[in-house]
């Protein structure tokens, strides 16, 4: 499992010209899953966007209060190791997939963390006010 932070100011997401989520201050989690992905991955994945201390002051997610807004995100395994045309093979299916983005937001929560998502599978347009810029890479 991968997932993608970015510390935000705000970020939202909208399907179909609706906002389905947004968060205030916290982070955008973009979050990928391949084939053998489990419930313990999704696990550790809520504990490092919960705890890794990124946000301003070094604090993390869960000391400052802050929010994060989930997006599944199959397109970060994608291969462009041939040709000109990602391969999403190593991509998990959607029934295999939205179970687990559904348990690293089920985790958050249980952590008391107020978590936005999007929509799973939807035409998704996400907007953010980047800050810093911070990107992380987490895998799991």
């Amino acid at each position: 499992m991968r997932a993608v932070l970015q510390r935000v100011t705000r970020a939202s997401v909208t399907v179909d010209g609706a906002v389905v989520g947004s968060i205030g201050v916290g982070l955008l989690a973009l979050v990928g899953v391949t084939h053998e992905d489990t419930q313990a991955q999704a696990e550790t994945v809520a504990r490092k966007i919960a705890e890794l201390r990124i946000l301003r002051g070094e604090q993390s997610v869960a000391d400052a209060g802050a929010e994060v807004l989930v997006v599944s995100q199959f397109t970060l395994y994608g291969s462009t190791k041939k040709g000109r045309r990602p391969s999403w093979t190593a991509a998990a299916p959607g029934p295999v997939a939205e179970p687990l983005v559904a348990a690293v937001v089920a985790a958050l929560r249980d952590r008391g963390i107020t978590v936005a998502t999007g929509m799973f599978g939807a035409d998704m347009a996400v907007d953010l006010a980047g800050d810093g810029p911070v990107t992380v890479l987490v895998e799991a």
